[in-house]
Order: structure tokens, then sequence, then C-alpha cells
């Protein structure tokens, strides 16, 4: 497949991605997606920093998908992980 080299904006920070050509629309809804929920949840709630606003969307994005019985145990292990990495990631740059 085809990979492609983009940049996203999420919570006010830039990430560079090598994704897959194929999934370029849905990684860049994701990234949108996601600034819409931490903009709502920044209105709604008070907060320390980003990684509290991201948190809770990261909640809300997991539960609704495991709400709707779309993840199996191997997904959500990736899950899981990604989720932690992103923590750590977040937590370095803070």
């Amino acid at each position: 497949m085809d990979q492609l080299n983009i940049k996203v904006e999420i919570a006010d920070r830039f990430f560079r991605l090598k994704i897959n050509k194929d999934d370029e629309e849905f990684v860049r809804k994701a990234a949108e997606l996601i600034n819409v929920k931490v903009k709502a949840y920044s209105k709604n709630y008070a907060f320390k920093d980003k990684q509290d606003l991201l948190s809770m969307v990261a909640l809300e994005n997991t539960t609704e998908m495991l709400n709707k019985g779309n993840i199996d145990s191997k997904q959500e292990q990736i899950i899981k992980d990604k989720l932690l990495n992103l923590n750590n990631i977040l937590e370095k740059a803070l």
C-alpha cells in the first residue's frame, strides 16, 4: 500500500504521522472529531491541562465503541496500548 506522511493537529499540538494513503480521510476526520470533543469538554468542565480533556475524550470514545460491541479482545488490547502510549507522550510533553 502507498504510505503518506501527514500532519494533524490534536488539542493544539501537531503530530506527524505515516499512514496508508487509503486511511488519510479517516485519520483527518478522527482528529477533527477529537478536537470538537476537546472543545466541548473545555467549555463544560474545569480542567488543569489538555491532557485532562484528551483523557475524557479517549474514555468517551472507547466507552461508545465498547457499548456498540465493535471491539473484540484483541482490538481492545491494541486500543489500550495506544492509549497508554499517547498518555506517555503527553506526560513527557507536559
